[in-house]
């Protein structure tokens, strides 16, 4: 099987790149841009001021106002490029503004103070990551808790959903039973359900058992997935019956085979409906909203919601939080990636 490097550099042309070898890669790095561009745009913009965000035209790199520190000031004055009455221009530091008058100095010569038109300065722009955007986070915002709320309810609901889907595909593809193709039908029937059409009965179930306002009410309703019954047993129907069989002649119970056979055969499966999962759970939004009300007990999808007010909107928090909300996705995709061509193309084969 050939190496990744050698897949690469792989060329029609003898030794030379062939026209075809150019379509080839502006066609991949075409692709890369759009795929990848917007998200390494909205990397660099969560790394800038608020006042960044709102310049027109935009810039990708995060360039804020140059600042400096003047004797006997505690705060910083920005630093802008005015136009002297000579005609020559110096970068001085604003003191203080009054209408379109501004009082200036030269940091090097504080003391002498000099009044300039506001239209006869341009501000100096330099490279500058506005990690406060991050920092803030943490001190104006529970971020820790609304972090913890979306990642306990994801992972205790990926892994009772992996359980229960997991039992039920192994029960629709090993076990010979009547009505089991009707039970299946039905199963992928649900798929063409929208899920607002249940989102009152389902309202209505949470709160008749007491689970409004709690990670649970979040979790139970969608712990058995279609989609998910669907590719397990899918999955399952490629495992030789003849294992299971031979299980049970050495009297192994039905939960020791699924426990301890079906499961491990399963993990390529297992790790695809996993990143499924994960991605559904982490980045649901319509059902905690309406099961949760209470700010303390909020994901982080609803967390950013909170950021949009009626008159205005914290743009560069918003910026901030929404990357830190891609992490974990991005971490579970790149540790489970390479499941999911074999776990899909495995379901595929009967």
């Amino acid at each position: 099987m050939p190496s990744i490097r050698t897949l690469l550099t792989a060329t029609h042309g003898r030794g030379r790149l062939d026209w075809t070898d150019w379509v080839t890669y502006g066609y991949l790095f075409l692709g890369l841009i759009l795929m990848f561009g917007p998200v390494l745009w909205l990397v660099m913009s969560s790394f800038k001021t608020a006042s960044a965000l709102n310049e027109f035209p935009p810039r990708f790199l995060p360039y804020g106002q140059k600042s400096v520190t003047l004797a006997g000031r505690p705060d910083e004055a920005p630093v802008y490029r005015v136009k002297l009455p000579d005609g020559t221009t110096r970068e001085m530091a604003e003191l203080r503004r009054i209408g379109i008058q501004a009082t200036m100095v030269d940091p090097a010569h504080p003391e002498e103070e000099i009044k300039v038109n506001i239209r006869d300065r341009e501000s100096v722009r330099e490279f500058r990551l506005a990690t406060e955007n991050y920092t803030e986070l943490f001190g104006k915002f529970d971020f820790g808790r609304f972090l913890w709320n979306s990642v306990f309810i994801t992972v205790v609901a990926t892994l009772i959903t992996l359980l229960f889907n997991a039992m039920a595909a192994f029960a629709l593809s090993k076990y010979r039973f009547r009505g089991r193709r009707t039970a299946f039908i039905v199963i992928l029937a649900t798929l063409m359900i929208p899920p607002t059409i249940i989102l009152v009965p389902n309202f209505l179930v949470a709160s008749s058992l007491g689970l409004l306002n709690s990670p649970w009410g979040v979790i139970w309703p969608a712990v058995a997935t279609p989609t998910g019954v669907f590719l397990l047993r899918q999955y399952m129907l490629t495992l030789p019956d003849e294992l299971l069989d031979a299980a049970r002649m050495d009297h192994a119970s039905e939960w020791r085979i699924f426990w301890r056979i079906v499961l491990p055969l399963s993990a390529p499966a297992l790790a695809v409906l996993a990143i499924f999962s994960v991605m559904w759970r982490w980045n649901d939004f319509l059902w905690p909203l309406v099961v949760l009300s209470k700010t303390e007990n909020f994901t982080l999808q609803l967390a950013l919601n909170a950021f949009q007010g009626e008159l205005t909107t914290q743009w560069h928090f918003l910026l901030a939080m929404t990357v830190l909300t891609l992490l974990p996705v991005t971490i579970v995709f790149a540790l489970l990636q390479r499941h999911i061509t074999t776990g899909i193309a495995s379901a595929g084969v009967k």
